[in-house]
């Protein structure tokens, strides 16, 4: 598992209404791909997109079924093994964007 990859939950998420969805990790690689560390913070990604500076356009270029979008205000504590689906990775430019959504969402003076 590494930053910036997205994953879908196989399990009933109770903050997304007890569906499965998917998700970005935000966490840095160094955690992510830490066998002893069983939890990282991932964005989740909302089909609706809504243009806020802190979501991050992602669709069927990156392995989802539709236009969507990251959204870095809500970000989430969650196990690993509850993401169970890897669906791919963003690109450098894609990282980038996340990057900044993060930054505009936990007000950071970057």
């Amino acid at each position: 598992m590494k930053r910036g990859e997205i994953y879908r939950t196989a399990a009933r998420v109770s903050e997304r209404g007890d569906k499965p969805g998917f998700y970005v990790v935000v966490s840095r690689s160094f955690i992510a791909q830490n066998e002893d560390v069983s939890a990282v913070v991932c964005a989740p990604i909302y089909s609706e997109i809504l243009g806020l500076a802190t979501e991050v356009a992602v669709g069927p270029a990156e392995g989802l079924p539709h236009s969507s979008s990251v959204r870095c205000d809500f970000l989430a504590l969650m196990f690993k093994a509850r993401l169970s689906g890897y669906v791919s990775a963003l690109t450098g430019r894609k990282l980038l964007e996340l990057d900044r959504a993060l930054a505009t969402a936990l007000d950071l003076d970057i």
